[in-house]
């Protein structure tokens, strides 16, 4: 009796040993996990009036009636969406748009529950009338930050008008291998997409001359471009000006890659929905190198996906299917998230 219970114990020692040995190695595999998650904020202004900008709409006297309460609102509205699009922990990198200001980035990581993950913020003020910008958090201890810089868009023919920089950050991820970063917002389709199609060009042809630089300088370099393109993948601004491809990714050479074509195609998907029609104009793409190298940082299996949790959605009575949960719903306060959906990207290391 006494040699079957000590049996037992040995037997539910092993057990335990084995289970924590396989708790420890799953952790270790996350800790390899690298993220990154773009979002458009949808107008994530602070309700003070800013005199060198065009924010009059998001003041508590404007025809939004924003208010304090609803910024506060709008932080930890976004801090829920990062929060659980990060799963057993947030993402590593945050790119973020249509942000006003460092001031509301700074109350997104000081007032909501992403204070206790220690964010940091890089960000420039942007020449865009409306005063939005792009920028990005990350986790200091898991990305460094080498270096940064705005980089302004020129339209040609055209010096009055201005958009966002684009952002670009360089840094070491926690295996020591260095990664290019670029966040974008290009212009949009206000006024007709063919009015607008040669200020996306601009931003594209303006992009792959530093894209290029660096390649130049190392083929193997790095490079993960995000943004809100205001272009689906397969657009000219995209596939032809940036020069990106799609498909089976060739095993050689330089070239950069968007992720998001192979999403496409689906009935009720997409980052954003105008009317009845969802696109991705919200994408993640990446060097060659990411996809072909077999050690160091690289593109993990689950590679990129739009992050569809149902708190984000709504019904869309108007014209089927769902839409994202707004902010406003035209002039209509709802205290939504965003008109746009989050998107991840899974590196591993």
């Amino acid at each position: 009796m006494k040699t079957s219970i000590l049996l037992k114990i040995i037997f539910l020692g092993i057990l335990l040993s084995g289970s924590r040995q396989a708790i420890a190695q799953q952790e270790k595999e996350k800790n390899k996990e690298f993220r990154i998650m773009f979002y458009n904020l949808e107008n994530m202004f602070d309700p003070f009036d800013d005199t060198l900008k065009n924010d009059e709409e998001y003041l508590p006297g404007g025809i939004r009636g924003w208010t304090w309460k609803k910024f506060e609102k709008k932080l930890q509205n976004t801090a829920k969406v990062i929060i659980n699009a990060g799963g057993w922990r947030p993402p590593d990198i945050v790119g973020v748009c249509e942000v006003e200001n460092r001031f509301a980035l700074t109350q997104l990581l000081k007032r909501t529950p992403l204070e206790p993950f220690g964010y940091k913020i890089i960000h420039e003020e942007s020449p865009d009338f409306r005063g939005i910008d792009v920028g990005l958090i990350y986790l200091p201890g898991r990305f460094t930050e080498l270096y940064h810089r705005a980089i302004h868009v020129y339209f040609e023919g055209d010096s009055a008008s201005a958009t966002r920089d684009i952002l670009y950050v360089k840094g070491l991820v926690p295996n020591g291998d260095t990664l290019h970063f670029f966040v974008n917002h290009w212009p949009s389709k206000y006024g007709g997409a063919a009015a607008t199609i040669t200020k996306r060009r601009d931003a594209a042809l303006t992009l792959r001359r530093v894209t290029d630089s660096i390649a130049k300088v190392n083929p193997e370099a790095l490079i993960v471009i995000t943004g809100d393109f205001n272009d689906q993948p397969t657009d000219e601004s995209l596939a032809v000006h940036l020069g990106t491809k799609s498909g089976i990714a060739d095993t050689s050479g330089y070239y950069l890659y968007n992720l998001m074509n192979e999403l496409m195609g689906k009935w009720d998907f997409g980052s954003n929905k105008f009317r009845e029609e969802w696109s991705i104009i919200d994408q993640f793409i990446v060097s060659s190198a990411l996809i072909n190298h077999k050690t160091g940082l690289r593109l993990s299996e689950r590679r990129a996906e739009i992050f569809r949790a149902p708190f984000l959605l709504e019904e869309d009575r108007t014209f089927n299917g769902t839409k994202p949960f707004r902010t406003y719903n035209g002039p209509s306060y709802q205290g939504g998230f965003s008109d746009h959906l989050p998107i991840l990207l899974y590196l591993k290391y």
